[in-house]
């Protein structure tokens, strides 16, 4: 096995993973709170990173078929919610791309930006 390459986010507020605090996401990216996995509550995101995906499969959701990936986190392997491949409805096309992530599974880190005083 070879070494593993993580991206650190240059963001001063990130969700990132709950066991092994890997970054997944900037805080920008969020575009819904409104979702619901398996867990509970999960978030919508544009993109995500330090995440592997699964093979894609059909999946009967509650607002219908959709093409989805399992999304495990790159460094500790956790399954951490799916992304969306395909959308069989035409009003559920704008989830195409994007990014569940479980809420259970990730906590939200502000990490402090240091100023050009401290970088000297």
């Amino acid at each position: 096995m070879g070494r593993l390459f993580l991206e650190n986010l240059d963001s001063d507020k990130v969700y990132c993973c709950k066991k092994c605090k890997s970054h997944f996401v900037d805080k920008d990216q969020l575009i819904s709170k409104n979702f619901h996995g398996k867990t509970g509550r999960a978030f919508l995101f544009n993109k995500a990173v330090n995440v592997d995906l699964g093979p894609p499969k059909d999946k009967v959701m509650m607002t219908g078929l959709h093409t989805v990936k399992s999304v495990h986190c790159k460094s500790c392997r956790q399954e951490v919610g799916w992304t969306y491949v395909f959308a069989y409805e035409a009003s559920e096309k704008y989830k195409e791309g994007k990014f569940i992530i479980e809420r259970s599974y990730m906590k939200r880190d502000v990490i402090p930006i240091m100023s050009s005083e401290e970088d000297k």
